[in-house]
């Protein structure tokens, strides 16, 4: 057995841990870069964070022009920012995106270039300045992983940089910092980190060779992603419903950080699978949030792998405390298959990829594309032709859901 573990130098997690931020942003360095967008700067908490950070270094520049989905023109921008302070340590405060673009301006900083130099594995050639991750959703767990995913308008489809030395240094998980998230960005954050426990757990197992764990960052799951990944889906089908109805609901956000966070250790091993790779293609053309795109595939890129993955759905259905007691296995399958059904439609998923503005007639080339994100795609269980990847956009765009009848 081969397998490899990587994180962040010390993970933080708990409610009040975000006053531990100046001290270990000074101890990175003395002159910050604090990325974040318009909106959290607004927010007090946040501007408190900037405050007492500007007590305790020398030098402290703040980009809030952050936007969704990274945009590679943002990455210039901030990038000169940092220049412009001589910035030796990066501070993110925000979402996904403001992790990500964090992560990849700490690469470009150090290493020179443009994100394009960087697109694909393993292709960063060594690390980057000290990164301070701080999340502000409980979604994409990118305090923890290896991972930067951008939006280049020269290409049809979301592209992403993947490499172990874009893990940020320290990550501070503060669920108070999740408090004032609205409904909208609860739910879409929050069905993400559901795809990214349920499809590291279902993710093909691949063999190892002794190169692989530097060459390769995904590697499919093993039985300590599947811990995580179990652990991550059980907090989270508790409290995602509870969460996006009442903002306030203390425990529930605190079930979120805590189930993205566990989500986010199992995918940075593991990786995703088919979902994410169909959305790249179909959230550049769409432009609709990320979560909200996994969200809508994931029950139908399930349906498509069931037979070989029938008996982790089950054990699925057991985790998320649905009663599949004296279920058979395939009864306690497609019991978790409905559940997911309408936990997506509780919290206001679209159901059809024709509801969010695709056209049938894209659907082929959307397939072909997302077989290209060979590091997402060589995971999902089931067939990854073309034809195949079709179909689960195909009955994603009719709404069909329509589940197998099986013999015993």
């Amino acid at each position: 057995m081969l397998e490899t573990v990587r994180g962040p130098r010390q993970l933080i997690v708990g409610e009040g841990v975000a006053q531990n931020i100046p001290r270990v942003v000074a101890e990175c360095g003395s002159r910050v870069l604090i990325v974040t967008d318009q909106i959290l700067l607004a927010q007090p908490g946040v501007a408190e964070i900037i405050a007492t950070v500007r007590e305790k270094v020398k030098v402290v520049e703040v980009f809030s022009d952050a936007n969704p989905d990274v945009p590679v023109a943002d990455v210039a921008l901030a990038v000169s920012v940092a220049a412009e302070v001589d910035a030796d340590v990066i501070l993110a405060i925000g979402g996904g995106t403001v992790i990500d673009l964090a992560k990849i301006v700490g690469v470009i900083r150090r290493h020179g270039g443009t994100p394009r130099d960087y697109y694909g594995e393993s292709m960063v050639p060594g690390p980057t300045f000290p990164l301070v991750a701080v999340p502000t959703t409980s979604g994409t767990g990118s305090e923890l992983t290896p991972v930067s995913v951008l939006t280049d308008p020269d290409r049809a489809l979301k592209v992403g940089v993947s490499s172990v030395h874009i893990v940020p240094d320290f990550a501070i998980v503060d669920p108070e910092l999740t408090y004032s998230c609205p409904a909208t960005v609860t739910a879409y954050s929050g069905i993400d980190a559901l795809c990214h426990a349920v499809e590291s757990y279902t993710a093909r197992p691949r063999a190892h060779g002794p190169r692989d764990p530097v060459e390769q960052v995904f590697l499919g799951r093993n039985p300590v992603t599947d811990h995580y990944a179990l652990l991550a889906a059980e907090r989270i089908a508790r409290s995602l419903r509870r969460a996006v109805r009442n903002g306030d609901d203390t425990d529930a956000r605190v079930d979120m950080s805590y189930g993205s966070m566990l989500a986010g250790i199992a995918f940075s091993h593991a990786g995703c699978a088919a979902p994410h790779a169909l959305q790249y293609p179909i959230g550049a053309a769409t432009h609709t949030p990320h979560g909200l795109g996994v969200g809508l595939l994931l029950p139908y890129a399930l349906d498509a792998a069931r037979d070989a993955i029938v008996d982790r759905l089950a054990t699925l259905a057991g985790v998320c405390g649905l009663d599949v007691t004296d279920a058979s296995e395939v009864e306690a399958a497609d019991t978790f298959l409905t559940w997911l059904d309408r936990l997506l439609a509780d919290i206001a998923i679209p159901a059809t990829l024709a509801d969010i503005g695709v056209a049938r007639a894209d659907l082929p080339r959307f397939a072909e594309m997302a077989g290209g994100v060979t590091r997402l795609i060589q995971n999902h269980p089931g067939p990854t032709d073309t034809t195949s990847l079709t179909a689960i956009l195909d009955a994603a765009w009719t709404g069909d859901r329509t589940r197998r009848v099986r013999t015993h």
